[in-house]
């Protein structure tokens, strides 16, 4: 790959519109660019997870931990290449059975879960679920541009849910080894009648 990034405004998109990997230009509120975003928003926040996991978190663990958020942001940008690109697949049935053990290794650790928690703690528990979140409107976005009858890689929608699940479980890892309470949810209201 050449120097691509030599230039960084174009004004291109003044009126607008951006330009997709295939050359094609479309507005810059299209579905596609609106999930395209999500995704790049989920990026910037793993960067912030990865941030807030300092050596006080398990130091034999946060090796792993930064190589999986890492994998996972190259995988974010492998997805990102497939929506600009539309009908290019990158992300493979490989990528979700990867989450889907690593999801089973930090849950077999993990206390049983008896209620909802409130996503909160530290900083990085806090940030890990605001990246779970954010993975949620991403997926809503592909399901959206999906329904459109837009081509996108049914593999990267499985996989962006398996990730906010593995997120979710993150969250819940980083809490056991800070040694802290999770906060479970308490039903203040009754429902009415």
């Amino acid at each position: 790959m050449g120097y691509r990034l030599s230039k960084i405004y174009t004004k291109t998109g003044d009126d607008g519109t951006t330009g997709l990997g295939n050359g094609e230009r479309i507005a810059k509120n299209s579905l596609r660019i609106e999930s395209l975003g999500a995704i790049d928003e989920l990026n910037s926040s793993l960067g912030i997870v990865r941030a807030c996991l300092t050596a006080p978190y398990m130091p034999n663990g946060l090796e792993l931990w930064q190589l999986q958020l890492r994998q996972i942001q190259h995988e974010l940008f492998d997805l990102g290449g497939e929506l600009s690109i539309p009908d290019f697949m990158l992300l493979t049935e490989h990528d979700s059975a990867r989450l889907e053990q690593e999801i089973d290794t930090m849950n077999a650790l993990l206390p049983p879960l008896k209620n909802f928690i409130l996503p909160a703690g530290s900083m990085a528990i806090a940030q890990t679920h605001m990246a779970r979140t954010i993975c949620r409107r991403a997926e809503r976005a592909l399901i959206a541009l999906i329904l459109q009858d837009s081509p996108v890689n049914r593999l990267s929608l499985q996989y962006v849910n398996r990730l906010s699940d593995w997120l979710f479980v993150f969250a819940r890892t980083i809490a056991l080894h800070e040694k802290g309470q999770e906060e479970l949810w308490l039903q203040h209201r009754k429902p009415k009648a």
